[in-house]
């Protein structure tokens, strides 16, 4: 039996309010997108994946995914998940026995769940992976304001992913939403077209990343928690030459000569972008920021430390503080290291009381020693 898996990535989780599509965001190391796609490259009764996303992503071939362990397909999915799901089931349909539709939103979906649940449709020809209502639940009357009917829980059931199917029952329930029927999943399309869909147990662990509430509670599943904390150290180093200026985080220091570079040379910006950077796992400014691309010709050190910034925000991470030690031999900075603490501070987020400037000399020692250069180290801490 050839098993297809469909996840489906094709929304833009505006209710999350990242600022970009939620299954891209980090957690745990990888994206979320990522999380969801392993669970199903690693299942044994899973023979090929399609990953669905939206048309402007898959067509720009900017999502970069693993090398999975079985053929993966990118397809474009559509305005509403059924659409998107129908998408990827045209893309399979002529060689799946079997299709198992998964939310990239639910990245903790076990390998067990997983299997579950396409024996259960291999079995029944559709199948769900449900959780059991263990409040009382209420259903309010027309008004809306007081309660209509006290519903037997015994009998209700949280729906979510995996949903497995025969491929003739959803090819089925794919026409019939084709044809106008509306479902907030392929089981009420396939309920529709006439099929029973069998329960299967699920698992609290699989939620659904929905709200911010949601993706705090995943950050704790995934082991980084609210407390968990991600470390990263950044380091730059210019020459120093006639005819620059000197700027240190956007500060202006007198001096006669000033670091060389493509971009404007401050070292501070340059190491805490760094620091910043490797502390989420996003690379460095030498990838976000290369020296071969004109755009970043005598780029402000405080732009690029705040594109850097924004990366991390929408990798999902916050700055807790950030430390800096620049060597140089001369001019002293002493007097000006308050100045670009507020800098700092104002560019990255966070309390001028969380950012530490010191400065250090060389003792002679090597080009900075000799001052013919100009080097700065950065710690910075993300949660």
């Amino acid at each position: 039996m050839h098993v297809v898996a469909i996840i489906t990535a094709g929304g833009q989780g505006r209710r999350l309010g990242a600022g970009r599509p939620k299954q891209l965001l980090e957690l745990g190391g990888c994206t979320i997108l990522q999380r969801s796609v392993d669970a199903f490259d690693r299942c044994d009764r899973v023979h090929e994946l399609v990953v669905v996303l939206p048309p402007d992503l898959a067509a720009a071939g900017e999502v970069t995914l693993r090398p999975a362990r079985k053929p993966l397909s990118i397809v474009a999915g559509g305005t509403r998940r059924q659409d998107s799901v129908a998408n990827g089931f045209d893309h399979v349909a002529d060689r799946a026995d079997l299709v198992v539709v998964h939310d990239a939103a639910r990245p903790f979906a076990s390998e067990a769940l997983i299997a579950r649940t396409i024996d259960a449709a291999a079995e029944s020809g559709a199948a769900l992976a449900v959780l059991p209502v263990r409040d009382t639940v209420k259903q309010a009357a027309a008004d809306g304001a007081f309660v209509g009917a006290t519903l037997p829980r015994e009998t209700i059931f949280l729906a979510q992913t995996p949903q497995a199917f025969r491929t003739g029952v959803l090819r089925d329930a794919v026409a019939l939403g084709r044809r106008g029927a509306e479902a907030t999943d392929e089981a009420a399309l396939a309920e529709q077209a006439g099929h029973r869909v069998r329960l299967v147990e699920g698992e609290a662990r699989n939620l659904k990343i929905t709200t911010e509430d949601d993706l705090v509670l995943a950050r704790v599943l995934s082991g980084e928690g609210a407390g968990a904390s991600r470390a990263g150290t950044g380091y730059d180093l210019h020459r120093l030459v006639e005819g620059r200026p000197l700027v240190l985080a956007g500060v202006r220091i007198p001096f006669d000569r000033g670091p060389l570079g493509h971009s404007d040379g401050d070292v501070i910006c340059h190491a805490v972008a760094d620091a910043l950077l490797g502390a989420a796992a996003a690379g460095d400014i030498g990838q976000h920021f290369p020296d071969t691309d004109p755009q970043w010709k005598d780029a402000p050190g405080l732009y690029l430390l705040a594109r850097a910034t924004a990366v991390v925000r929408e990798a999902g991470f916050t700055v807790e503080n950030v430390d800096v030690v620049v060597i140089l031999e001369r001019p002293k900075i002493r007097p000006h290291v308050e100045a670009i603490r507020a800098a700092l501070a104002g560019v990255v987020g966070i309390d001028v009381g969380r950012i530490s400037v010191k400065g250090k000399t060389n003792e002679g020692v090597d080009a900075v020693g000799r001052g013919e250069a100009i080097a700065a180290h950065a710690v910075a801490l993300l949660r």
